[in-house]
């Protein structure tokens, strides 16, 4: 199968648009592109394709309306422009969206909304329920709260992470260059465009160079750097110029355009090894038999009717041990309930979960896509 085929077959997108293309390089919201970019992310959707957008500009926007020409260094400068752009921003999407009949919704994040783990499954929660909803959410960092100490650094890295919370096929990230070449083009008349390429070969750093545009604050390396974290949880990324006509649309159709970087596995194979990493467990559950086959043989999800006891503290989101009634350890995963709430629930069928605990959370006490097989 062709690689390129990757964008094809892809059931859900990330795609991050960056500040010089949103802003026209500082001369106020390019409207009409942004109608563009819309038209042909709608032929997605009606093609049954999830999105996610990451869409920068906040302070590009703001800067703009503040009529200031200069990218502001001191923080408290650019929380506020982040403040008066993203609300121009936002009605910029909501206006452009909505000629098609379909509903944006702004998700504006932090550092901490990934480090933290409760914040990080609340997240993901939210954007995949606006997902189930037919809604695509437009993700920006909360640039009017954050600080530079716990930011994420770039909208390249938070496209990575945005295709990580939503377990995304595919990041595009649309750039002001065509993608990524074999030397900066702007300075060697001989560069060639690299068309695909192993996210990981570490070729690719002597190519990725450095330096950004003056409005935003990712160069190739930080794209890089976003292609390979978003290939640690099996997604492929395409760096490639936002302004070549009908870009989307004909990435779509496995045209040869921007740079393909591929992962070294699927997206779940990627999940499953990630883990595994997770030496750590943080409290046990104990299985009856028959929850035990359903996990070492069905494949299937552990739901609270199987489970005999729950051992150990533990916080929703952290990395628990499925133990059979002996104590080996048949399966490890992250938990979709606390301790407190999986004593109260376990034995019980899942369509009693809302009225014991009083509201009504997952269906299940681990996902099988959250979880690993001992000796897997």
């Amino acid at each position: 199968m062709s690689e390129r085929n990757r964008l094809k077959t892809a059931r859900r997108w990330v795609v991050k648009i960056g500040s010089a293309l949103l802003t026209d390089e500082g001369r106020g919201l390019a409207v009409d592109q942004i109608d563009g970019w819309v038209d042909q992310l709608c032929e997605l959707r009606r093609q049954g394709i999830e999105l996610v957008l990451v869409s920068s500009g906040a302070v590009a926007a703001g800067m703009e309306k503040l009529g200031k020409k200069q990218r502001p260094t001191a923080l408290n400068e650019l929380q506020a422009a982040a403040a008066v752009g993203q609300t121009r921003l936002v009605q910029t999407w909501e206006r452009s969206f909505q000629r098609h009949g379909i509903q944006p919704a702004q998700v504006l994040l932090t550092h901490p909304d990934h480090s933290n783990r409760q914040r990080y499954l609340n997240a993901r929660s939210a954007l995949r329920t606006l997902l189930d909803m037919g809604v695509v959410p437009v993700v920006n960092e909360n640039d009017t709260v954050v600080t530079d100490e716990i930011r994420f650094g770039d909208n390249d890295t938070l496209g990575a992470l945005v295709a990580n919370l939503v377990e995304a096929d595919v990041l595009v990230i649309l750039t002001d260059q065509n993608g990524l070449y074999t030397a900066d083009p702007r300075k060697d008349p001989a560069a060639r465009l690299m068309t695909e390429a192993r996210a990981l070969d570490s070729v690719l750093d002597a190519m990725a160079g450095g330096g950004s545009g003056r409005l935003g604050r990712g160069g190739m390396q930080t794209k890089l750097r976003a292609a390979r974290q978003a290939a640690a949880s099996g997604a492929a990324t395409v760096i490639v110029g936002g302004k070549i006509e009908n870009v989307i649309r004909r990435l779509v159709e496995q045209e040869a355009l921007g740079t393909l970087l591929t992962p070294d596995h699927g997206r779940l194979a990627a999940r499953k090894q990630w883990l595994q990493g997770h030496m750590q467990t943080s409290g046990r559950l104990v299985l009856d038999s028959g929850a035990v086959n359903v996990l070492k043989n069905q494949g299937k999800s552990l739901l609270a009717v199987g489970v005999k006891a729950v051992e150990g503290s533990f916080l929703r989101g952290e990395m628990v041990a499925c133990v059979d009634e002996s104590g080996h350890e048949v399966a490890r995963g992250l938990i979709n309930y606390g301790s407190d709430d999986a004593r109260k629930i376990i034995g019980k069928p899942s369509h009693k979960i809302g009225e014991l605990l009083g509201y009504s959370g997952e269906p299940e006490l681990l996902h099988r896509d959250n979880m690993v097989l001992a000796g897997h």
